[in-house]
């Protein structure tokens, strides 16, 4: 299994990412999948995550209306659409798979750093 994310950078507050987390080793399609963050000093927060059919998604309150999740099957890779970004997004973002039928996570990625200036 391996997850590879990818889209980090430097951005101005209010500007815009687009994260990729390119997975392989699995049938990506039959997993529950997530995006987690650790900003620097703090513990990780579960960011959003997003159900086997593709269709359901969960945010967290800190996010919503601002970010996306989505898939592409096709391409076995994961999304992550952020939007109106904030000085308080600045973390280091992790693509994580969950295990069957739970949210507990048995893979991660590397992380892509995000950093928002004021």
């Amino acid at each position: 299994v391996q997850l590879v994310e990818s889209g980090g950078a430097m951005v101005q507050s209010g500007g815009s990412l687009r994260l990729s987390c390119v997975t392989s080793g699995f049938s990506f399609s039959s997993y529950r999948m997530s995006w987690v963050r650790q900003a620097p000093g703090k513990g990780p927060e579960w960011v959003s995550g997003l159900n086997t059919g593709g269709v359901t998604t969960y945010y967290a309150d800190s996010v919503k209306g601002r970010f996306t999740i989505s898939r592409d099957t096709a391409k076995n890779t994961l999304y992550l659409q952020m939007n109106s970004l904030k000085p308080e997004d600045t973390a280091l973002y992790y693509c994580a798979r969950s295990v069957p039928s739970s949210w507990l996570v048995d893979y991660w990625g590397q992380g892509t750093q995000v950093t928002v200036s004021s």
